[in-house]
């Protein structure tokens, strides 16, 4: 009993580093995200290409390589005597804080590329006519879209965007990798210092109360937004 509340409790602490870098993650990243919707659709060629050149790259490749590359290149380039890449500064030179924020940097970015093609398509689902409606009635685009379009997006992109959302707080267990400590850091260690493999396998248990929580959640939130049903 007493090694279950220890694994209990330590478990608890990791999972707390989890949720708070999936809470983070999603504070930075939905705005980023649609702001890189915004670039993706915008006019200006140049500008459009290379933001959806840079979502390609982060969609197209692992997360786990995004977090070594933000983790570990930064260290990498102060090897070479460049003076345009040698910045002074390595994450893996610094704290365990500093790895955290690092993994923060990675899924922000990562999830960023993934909302912003969610945003893209929920914009470019609005009818053209309510745009055209809105300027009629001497409404600005910026008007347009906070009153008349975006509340229409919001509703479109709950389903797809509750899905990555979901998976975000899975893919929290890749922190690890760099040793920040989440809740399967605590659980390889039991398993390395104590050989005990399951709470490996409770950890996992935590994940699922979570992801049923965001699914109880989410579902609430589709039924409030569903104002168009008779």
């Amino acid at each position: 009993m007493e090694v279950f509340l220890e694994v209990t409790s330590q478990l608890a602490v990791g999972f707390t580093t989890s949720v708070l870098l999936f809470a983070l993650t999603l504070i930075f990243a939905l705005p980023l995200g649609l702001l890189t919707s915004f670039c993706s659709m915008s006019k200006f060629a140049p500008l459009r290409i290379f933001t959806k050149v840079i979502v390609w790259i982060l969609r197209g490749t692992p997360l786990m390589l995004q977090i070594f590359v933000i983790f570990y290149v930064p260290g990498l380039l102060n090897l070479f005597n460049w003076p345009m890449m040698n910045t002074g500064w390595a994450w893996f030179d610094k704290t365990i804080s500093t790895r955290f924020i690092a993994a923060l940097v990675a899924f922000v970015i990562n999830y960023a590329a993934y909302f912003s093609e969610i945003f893209r398509g929920g914009i470019q689902s609005i009818p053209k006519g309510q745009y055209e409606a809105g300027q009629v009635l001497g409404m600005t685009k910026g008007t347009i879209f906070s009153k008349v379009v975006f509340m229409q997006v919001i509703k479109r992109i709950v389903p797809p965007m509750s899905n990555e959302i979901i998976t975000l707080i899975k893919d929290t267990s890749l922190a690890n990798t760099i040793s920040v400590l989440d809740i399967i850091f605590y659980g390889k260690e039991f398993m390395l210092t104590k050989g005990l493999i399951w709470p490996i396998f409770y950890a996992g248990a935590f994940y699922l109360i979570f992801v049923g929580i965001l699914t109880l959640l989410f579902g609430y939130i589709e039924k409030k937004l569903s104002y168009y049903k008779v």
